[in-house]
Parts: C-alpha cells; structure tokens; sequence
C-alpha cells in the first residue's frame, strides 16, 4: 500500500502544476494569438479553390482544437490546486486509495489510482462505442 504525500512531495508537485499552468496560459495566449492574425480568408486566400478552403477549414480547426486541449488541461490543473486546497489531492476520486507519488510526479493532475484510470477509460471507450 502507498503512503500518504509527504509535505516535500506535495510541494513538488505544486512547484510542477504552476509552471505547467504557465506554459499552458502562454500557449493559449499564443493560439488566440495566432487565430486573431490569422483569420479563414487570409489561410485561404481571396479567391479560393475547394483544396485551398478546406486546408484553411483544417488549419482553423486544429488550432481551436489546440486550444480547446490547453484550456481543459488548465482546468485540470486548477483542480489539482483545488483538491490540494480541500487536502484530497493524492487521494483516487473513485476508491479512495492513494496515488502513488510516482504517478503523480508524472502526471500532476491524476485523480485516479492506475487500476481505476483503467476501468474509467474501459467504461468511457465503451461508452463511446455504443454511442456511435
């Protein structure tokens, strides 16, 4: 069974999620940036063919799908602080158990134990499935 944080770990961990929480403000600073310099016609063209048009469609695309991934990891992250805050960071949001350090060195925003994750993400894929 794994140990409860220890202060020095936890404080790592919160040194990690604010410099990762910098980096994921700058980036979607960077991509509205981008998008406000960069609208459709400009990637397109002023006359556009149907390949120029649907490039610029995908390039618009995956930058706001960019972005959308960057804002929901800093949701993620002002989670973590959150939990942190009510003292539940560390602690799996399904079981209860800890998680271990090592996990969360890696991925600072885990609310689950690895046993859990991987039930979550069987559930989910199923769900998904079904629905298509």
């Amino acid at each position: 069974m794994h140990e409860a944080l220890t202060d020095k770990q936890r404080e790592a961990l919160r040194h990690k999620l604010r410099a990762r929480h910098g980096v994921m403000r700058e980036e979607i600073r960077a991509g509205l940036l981008a998008s406000d310099n960069e609208d459709y016609r400009q990637l397109a063209g002023e006359v556009p063919d149907s390949g120029d048009e649907a490039l610029a469609s995908l390039l618009v695309d995956v930058r706001l799908a960019e972005i959308d991934r960057d804002l929901e990891e800093l949701r993620d992250i002002e989670a973590a602080w959150e939990r942190m805050r009510l003292g539940s960071y560390g602690v799996c949001i399904d079981c209860g158990a800890p998680v271990p350090y090592e996990r969360l060195n890696a991925y600072p925003t885990a609310k689950r134990c690895e046993p859990c994750q991987r039930k979550h993400e069987r559930e989910t894929r199923a769900t998904r499935i079904a629905t298509l």
